[in-house]
């Protein structure tokens, strides 16, 4: 196996895109529009579960950009995500799969290169310690759930 880049998929659609990203963000799991706009609420956004149904439906190709930014504080991913033809897929794309191969310890760490005298810049570190925080919220989560085996 090549552990070179990943086969990106096509994510043309609004409904391909959040399907992905629920695949991507909670694998293994269902979860129902009402799971998903209480989320969207708990980090301040408003999104209901009957319009997030119809996205995933295919029926909301046009959303307002109200609800891709719902959508982004859902999914913990850059708004514009969302957009069509957007730029930041590829790079939101590459961000899930490295932090699913972070979690299956295919990657241990992360070395910064080409660091100069001033340090990380300040967006690549915010964006580092928002990681960190997302993945220490989830495992607090996750740890709170009964009948999880693998957690103690």
């Amino acid at each position: 196996m090549d552990i070179g880049e990943e086969h990106v998929p096509e994510l043309h659609s609004l409904q391909q895109k959040v399907e992905y990203m629920l695949e991507k963000t909670f694998p293994g799991e269902k979860v129902s529009g009402r799971t998903f706009a209480e989320l969207v609420k708990e980090r301040g956004g408003s999104l209901s579960h009957s319009y997030f149904s119809n996205i995933l439906a295919g029926k909301v190709t046009q959303p307002s950009e109200e609800i891709l930014k719902a959508l982004g504080l859902g999914f913990g991913v850059d708004w514009r995500f969302f957009k069509e033809e957007s730029e930041v897929v590829g790079d939101v794309v590459a961000g899930l799969q490295f932090l699913a191969k972070r979690r299956t310890g295919e990657i241990a760490g992360v070395a910064g290169r080409g660091v100069d005298d001033d340090g990380l810049p300040v967006e690549l570190l915010e964006f580092a310690l928002s990681l960190l925080a997302d993945t220490k919220a989830r495992q607090r989560t996750e740890g709170m759930e009964d009948g999880d085996p693998g957690r103690a």
